[in-house]
């Protein structure tokens, strides 16, 4: 049986393709999420994708999914700085997670430059754009196989 990677993206990611280009680019999360099960199945892996926009509902996903599931791709959103149970959940599933930023958090608002996932996180991937689901799926899926 494939190992399953829950691929999990929060608020305002539902409207991608719409928001501001220059900073997260032109892909639906619908594209995205194409090309993520598009590399996935090259790489012999199945993934789950979920949306929300509330934190409760992505909380909920992760405590029903993990069981079944051997890794995590997260871009909170606008929860990075403040999703302390989004965090416990993924921290109580034991599961290795990547976070995700389609744009550079680092380089952006002060506010934007804090995360409550980067400590706990195999890694980040921010700046990358839609590649950075790429990278992290596969750097979760290495981490699996080893």
């Amino acid at each position: 049986m494939p190992a399953t990677i829950l691929v999990v993206n929060g608020p305002n990611l539902n409207n991608l393709g719409k928001r501001d280009h220059s900073l997260y680019g032109t892909k639906t999360l619908a594209d995205i999420e194409g090309d993520i099960a598009a590399k996935a199945e090259a790489l012999g892996v199945t993934v789950r994708f979920f949306q929300s926009n509330h934190e409760g509902a992505i909380v909920d996903f992760i405590q029903e999914e993990s069981s079944g599931a051997s890794g995590v791709i997260l871009n909170a959103g606008a929860l990075t700085q403040v999703g302390y149970s989004i965090l416990d959940a993924l921290l109580d599933a034991s599961l290795p997670f990547v976070e995700v930023h389609l744009s550079n958090i680092h380089a952006r608002e002060k506010f934007r430059q804090e995360s409550v996932f980067a400590a706990k996180a195999v890694g980040q991937m921010a700046g990358f754009g839609p590649s950075g689901y790429i990278y992290a799926l596969d750097h979760l899926t290495s981490l699996i196989d080893s």
